[in-house]
């Protein structure tokens, strides 16, 4: 278990520091938005690039910010019925959840997007819209998204069993209400 929470650590810490370092896409996207409003109110003079540009960025954020969501236990969840359940059955819950929906989506959208963007990648694709931009890009994120949440979720599979044996404590529990232990 130790090697296994070793793993787990590292994929964290490389979570960390990728989540941090996307959120500056956020400002990016709000700087081309701004500019954007600036130059086609001012000037009368617009891009659909700039538009698709800032559905790419923030687009990115949400499909490759995905895993620090995860990591950092604000993914949406049914708190109000998961807290008035003992500790086991929600540690059990959570594995199941684990794999049977978070893992098991995570791969059909990665096997599904992989040919939807290498299709797009190989015809050179654009947007349908005058002056847009290249979409592989675009379409590169839902398999990439998809993998990045696929991996934080076999980090926190292996941080719920460590807790269900004692090994660590509970990060989220304190953030989880006035639940039943048990």
């Amino acid at each position: 278990m130790d090697f296994l929470l070793g793993i787990s650590r590292a994929i964290d810490s490389v979570q960390e520091r990728f989540g941090k370092a996307l959120s500056w896409l956020i400002l990016f996207a709000v700087l081309v938005s701004s500019i954007n409003a600036i130059i086609r109110f001012a000037f009368n003079i617009s891009s659909n690039a700039w538009l698709e540009l800032q559905w790419y960025l923030f687009g990115a954020v949400f499909l490759l910010g995905a895993g620090y969501t995860l990591l950092k236990g604000e993914h949406i969840k049914i708190d109000i019925v998961n807290s008035h359940l003992p500790r086991t059955l929600r540690n059990w819950i959570e594995l199941f959840g684990h794999i049977f929906f978070l893992g098991s989506f995570c791969v059909v959208i990665i096997w599904l997007g992989t040919p939807f963007f290498l299709r797009s990648f190989a015809e050179k694709e654009y947007s349908s819209s005058a002056g847009g931009l290249i979409v592989w890009p675009a379409k590169l994120m839902i398999p990439v998204g998809f993998a990045i949440l696929l991996i934080q979720g076999v980090s926190e599979f292996i941080k719920r069993v460590a807790i269900m044996q004692g090994k660590i404590p509970d990060p989220h529990e304190g953030a989880r209400g006035h639940g039943v232990e048990g």
